[in-house]
């Protein structure tokens, strides 16, 4: 990766072995914004500036049961937050750049792009045109999610009514929590969520979704503060 076309290059390759994990979940959440209500052209917008596919899916189902706009903001801050130690963890290797180059790679700044360039720049350090690489895996996956969100959106659009897939969120939620449930601290937050979250259904201003994940974060970092305490 002597130049920052080989980088980019070898960060197209790393990123495309996961591409395939994702397109389901894309289709799924075009498919579902087109089903609350969005036109397509407000589905494909969703997805082209939220970009961040466990919030846009939590952000479409708050807004198929009308929650006001300040919960939905604040469901998807917290969701997002995230990546605020992700971006903390990339910074030492991409210091270099300007203030606009790190913002352009922030929007693109997902789970999997961060894991296959922190993978990377840990197995090597000193690698050359580090923002190449990551641009290369980031934009695979980037190409995929709006891609096949599209794909969602046209199938969504040719859906009839009478076939009500009000259920593919909370699937892909499931997919998307269960390889998570390794350990005790895992599981006590997602049970802990998921009894707040039923108990909280009615709860004024669609409260009950944010306090859930409050409980649930509180319960896991509990059970592993005594797991190591």
């Amino acid at each position: 990766m002597s130049t920052p076309r080989s980088a980019f290059v070898a960060g197209l390759k790393a990123g495309s072995p996961i591409l395939m994990g994702i397109v389901p979940f894309a289709l799924i959440s075009g498919v579902a914004a087109v089903e609350i209500g969005l036109s397509p052209v407000m589905a494909m917008g969703l997805s082209l500036i939220v970009f961040a596919g466990a919030s846009q899916l939590a952000a479409v189902q708050l807004m198929a049961v009308s929650a006001s706009p300040l919960i939905i903001v604040l469901t998807t801050f917290f969701i997002n937050l995230r990546f605020a130690m992700y971006s903390a963890s990339l910074a030492p290797h991409l210091k270099p750049l300007s203030t606009l180059a790190k913002s352009c790679l922030a929007y693109l700044l997902t789970d999997q792009a961060y894991a296959v360039a922190i993978a990377r720049f840990t197995e090597n350090s000193r690698m050359p045109h580090k923002a190449w690489f990551f641009l290369g895996a980031a934009l695979a996956l980037w190409g995929t999610w709006q891609g096949c969100s599209l794909i969602g959106i046209f199938v969504g659009t040719q859906v009839p009514p009478s076939w009500s897939l009000d259920f593919a969120i909370p699937l892909t939620f499931m997919a998307l929590v269960f390889p998570a449930l390794k350990d005790g601290a895992a599981g006590s937050a997602a049970l802990v969520a998921g009894l707040t979250a039923v108990l909280a259904l009615k709860a004024p201003f669609n409260l009950g979704l944010i306090t859930a994940a409050l409980l649930g974060i509180g319960a896991g970092l509990l059970v592993e503060s005594l797991r190591k305490g």
